[in-house]
This record gives structure tokens, C-alpha cells and sequence, in this order.
């Protein structure tokens, strides 16, 4: 690699952090946003010299080039889903709790409150135009100039993208991101209560109006419709304790799931007339102390990039 290379190289390291933070809040997807920065990577290296030099703005050239490669993804995805089985939800980030040795770009991605797994699924409810127009210019300051031009259309098009997702985001009222202090109490009730079969406590910590989704696509075991009801999600934990052997569920470990307080469950063997438990990935959204939703990842295909733990 020659000197030029090697510094187009060293600057376009320098953005991946902001790229895939972009990639994936316009995606849900880790696959898509790590396939669409390194496409992002081809077309900047593959262009001829003088054409690089015209580029005045990097990063802005970049999340430009980026949201038209996630357009695509999105539409595509819209497609894939009118076969999908079950609930979709968005592919987790999972990291480690607690200090790290070094820095990776997706510790940089979870620590933006807009990746929180509530606001990644009312993201998920917006066409593709509205997700790219509302994403790229409110979360990163994208011009609706430059926006008109990925979407192929009107200015005054892109603006309206942009507001309409932004009505069905603020329409939806995502829970802001509770501390962590203030989950980790919550979570360890609520898990403390599942695991002893106290439904009473269960209670106290749901909401009478919280929702369980689940997401499989059928290639595991989670609940495949949403589940409304605190009632309702009490006879379903007490019922999963009859199914899976004893002490499965202790086995949880927690984790940062879109920088919030999760659960990273590992597979194991059922044996004895017990089913085999699927790798779980569980986070909460948590509201004015109480657990209003619980976000259950199982199909296999998006726990891909989760940390071995």
C-alpha cells in the first residue's frame, strides 16, 4: 500500500465508528452496516485520484454514501420481512459490562440514547425514505439537499420524509433511556421474582400494560406474538419454568444490550423430558420504575456478533 493509500486508509479509520453508528441506526442490522461502511470503503478507495480531491467534507461524503447503500438494505429487508415468522425486532449490540482494555467502535455506537433498543424498534415502523430523511438529518445533521439526492427526490419530498417519521417516533413516545443504577434494581427484581415464582413480585415490577416480543423467525423458541399484559407475561414466565430444566434460567449472565442492562441466556441441554434452551438475548425498557417492555432476541442468525461470554 503506497503512502496516499495508506493515509486515505488511516482518515477513513478515523470515521468507521461514526459510519457504523449511522449504518445501524438506518439498518438495525450489525451485517448490513458492517457490508454497507466496508462498501462505503470500496467506492472511496476506487476512485481516481482527482476525483478523491474534489472531496471537501469527508465525513459528510461518507454518511452520504453510506445512507444510499442502507436505502437499498432497507427496502430490501421490507421484502425479506412478508415471509419473516413472527415478530421482528432489530439485531442486538451486546457488549460487556464494565471497563474495557480497548475501545471498539461499537461501545462508541451504544453510548447514543437513539440506539436503545425501544427507539430501534419504532425506527423499524417508518418506510425506508422516512427512516433514511428522519435519520440523516436529525441524528446527523445531513442536509435535505444531500438527502433529496439519496431518495431521489424533492427537496421538499426529503423535509416531508423527515417530518412524518418524526411525528410516528414522537407518536410512539419511546421510553428515555433509564440510568443504570435504576435498571440494574428493577432487573434484579424482576429476575429474583421469575426465578423464585413469586407472582405477586412479578407484578409489582411489570407495568399492567407491558409487552413481550420475541424474535425467532421461527428457528427457536420465544413467543411469536407480541404479548400485551402484565398478566399475561406472569403466566407465561411461570409456565416456562415447567418446561426447561431447573437452574436454566439462572444461568443468564448480564450484558449491555444496546447500552442498556440485559441478558445474555446461553444454550443448554434440556434432557429428563425437558426442551433444550435456545441462546437468548434479553433486554427491558424501563419507565417511571416500572418494566413497560421486554425484548426477546432467539433467532440465531441475529446473535451472530455476540461476544462468546
Amino acid at each position: 500500500m503506497g503512502v496516499i493509500e495508506s493515509t486515505l486508509a488511516e482518515e477513513f479509520s478515523e470515521q468507521r465508528s461514526h459510519l457504523i453508528a449511522v449504518a445501524y441506526r438506518l439498518t438495525g442490522s450489525l451485517a448490513d452496516s458492517e457490508d454497507a461502511v466496508q462498501e462505503a470503503w470500496l467506492r472511496l478507495s476506487g476512485l481516481p485520484g482527482g476525483k478523491r480531491d474534489e472531496i471537501r467534507d469527508l465525513r459528510g461524503w461518507l454518511t452520504t454514501v453510506v445512507g444510499r447503500i442502507c436505502l437499498d438494505r432497507l427496502r430490501s429487508a421490507t421484502a425479506r420481512r412478508e415471509h419473516y415468522v413472527g415478530e421482528w425486532l432489530p439485531e442486538p449490540i451486546v457488549t460487556p459490562i464494565g471497563p474495557r482494555q480497548a475501545e471498539d467502535p461499537l461501545d462508541v455506537v451504544v453510548r447514543d440514547d437513539g440506539v436503545r433498543m425501544a427507539a430501534m424498534v419504532v425506527l423499524d415502523k417508518l418506510t425506508p425514505e422516512q427512516r433514511v430523511a428522519f435519520v440523516l438529518h436529525d441524528a446527523f445533521s445531513v442536509p435535505f439537499n444531500e438527502i433529496a439526492e439519496i431518495l431521489n427526490c424533492s427537496r421538499d419530498a426529503a423535509r416531508q420524509h423527515a417530518s412524518r417519521g418524526r411525528k410516528a417516533v414522537a407518536d410512539a413516545e419511546p421510553p428515555s433511556r433509564a440510568s443504570l443504577e435504576e435498571q440494574r434494581d428493577l432487573i434484579e427484581r424482576f429476575m429474583t421474582a421469575v426465578l423464585s415464582g413469586d407472582v405477586r413480585a412479578v407484578a409489582e415490577v411489570l407495568h399492567p400494560d407491558a409487552v413481550l416480543i420475541g424474535d425467532s423467525d421461527g428457528k427457536s423458541k420465544t413467543t411469536r406474538k407480541i404479548m400485551v399484559g402484565a398478566d399475561k407475561i406472569i403466566r407465561f414466565f411461570d409456565g416456562l419454568q415447567a418446561l426447561y430444566a431447573p437452574g436454566a434460567f439462572a444461568t443468564a449472565k448480564p450484558v449491555l444490550v444496546n447500552g442498556d442492562l440485559g441478558f445474555y441466556l446461553p444454550a443448554s441441554p434440556g434432557g429428563d423430558g425437558y426442551r433444550d434452551l435456545d441462546l437468548h438475548v434479553q433486554t427491558v425498557t424501563v419507565r417511571e420504575g416500572k418494566v413497560v417492555a421486554i425484548y426477546d432476541q432467539t433467532n440465531p442468525d441475529k446473535l451472530t456478533h455476540v461476544p462468546a461470554l
